[in-house]
């Protein structure tokens, strides 16, 4: 299924232009992060940024914490320089494959509540089920590409290759929604238009995941056909989130790479700080994904707090060159992307060496 998308230039001005760090003193750095677990949102909370490069009067600034309209594009484009970007897949290798100077600085993989959801008096009992039936796939004009609809469809077809069926063998059924474009930030109501049209009787099942999901879902007053976390495969979970990657300029590490393995330093200081603190963890996950307590704990149960540290380990590029062939396939990526290529082992195995000398560059 081609997905037909906006064609401006990723490279195209805001109201915050672009500026050159060579030859210049950095004093300014920005990040961004999606409303998920991720060590670059724990650190922000914790005011890590600020103590690692704040003595340097380096600020460290978020695209959550400004006017939407202003940089927000930012968040799913990479046009900032000094930008590092901690977020879903779909855009970050959109952004590579138009030919944004992105590089791989890491990936991790949380294990994020992914599920099927019929209306609660459905006759669906089982994956199976669902051949002949028509699935929810969100169709949302961002004027960048649409990750929603790629969430969906990668889902459904996780779900359904574990009873041997393909998307090919359901009914794919357009959900319109006319939600512009959010910046990474939280959005309550996010799966309203899929639950809407399961419950109108319009659909027979939706993909939904994460904290939001599932409060959603309960909401709407349906009923978990599958969860997707039940099988030990990750294959059958790769989807926008994981694995999750994270993503810096190649004019940044280029020319500041101790800035670069600071980043990431602090990254892996968090995620050893999360490790030993699951209950502030889900504390401060409540904040960063908009959703409850009871929303957290549904979405991201059993160990995820100890699995925040980014890596570029063989399997989890692996996992995401599976991603990318799936958005290739599909048309939601323009241009193959060569992942081993696309991928930089040096700055977190330079920020490795800061952790465990207990330095700073």
């Amino acid at each position: 299924m081609a997905i037909v998308e906006n064609t401006e230039s990723v490279t195209r001005q805001s109201q915050i232009q672009t500026q050159s760090i060579l030859g210049q003193e950095v004093h300014e750095l920005w990040f961004t992060r999606c409303p998920v677990p991720t060590a670059t949102g724990i650190a922000a909370d914790l005011g890590w940024f600020s103590d690692e490069f704040g003595p340097d009067d380096i600020a460290l600034k978020s695209l959550q914490d400004v006017p939407r309209s202003n940089l927000s594009g930012h968040h799913f484009e990479h046009g900032l320089d000094a930008l590092f970007r901690e977020g879903g897949n779909v855009p970050a290798l959109w952004t590579r494959a138009r030919g944004q100077q992105t590089r791989l600085i890491g990936l991790t993989w949380i294990e994020e509540r992914q599920a099927i959801l019929v209306r609660a008096e459905s006759d669906l009992e089982t994956v199976a089920d669902l051949k002949g039936r028509r699935l929810a796939i969100p169709s949302r004009d961002r004027g960048t590409v649409d990750f929603w609809r790629a969430m969906a469809l990668h889902g459904f077809t996780g779900a359904l290759s574990t009873s041997g069926l393909t998307l090919a063998d359901t009914s794919l059924v357009d959900v319109v929604s006319s939600w512009g474009d959010q910046g990474g930030g939280a959005l309550p109501q996010q799966w309203d238009p899929e639950l809407h049209a399961l419950t109108a009787g319009e659909v027979d099942a939706v993909y939904v995941k994460g904290a939001v999901g599932v409060e959603a879902g309960e909401r709407a007053g349906t009923r978990v056909l599958l969860d997707l976390d039940v099988f030990p495969d990750p294959r059958v979970r790769v989807n926008n989130g994981t694995p999750r990657p994270i993503t810096v300029h190649q004019r940044l590490l280029d020319e500041r790479p101790d800035l670069v393995a600071r980043f990431l330093s602090v990254l892996l200081r968090a995620a050893d700080w999360a490790a030993a603190h699951p209950s502030d963890v889900t504390a401060i996950l409540q904040g960063e994904t908009g959703a409850g307590q009871a929303g957290v704990a549904g979405a991201y149960r059993s160990d995820f707090h100890l699995h925040l540290h980014p890596d570029l380990s063989n399997e989890r590029l692996g996992l995401l060159e599976q991603q990318k062939d799936f958005l290739l396939r599909h048309g939601f990526i323009e241009s193959d992307v060569v992942i081993e290529a696309w991928a930089d082992q040096a700055p977190l195995q330079e920020a490795r060496r800061l952790v465990a000398a207990g330095s700073r560059l």
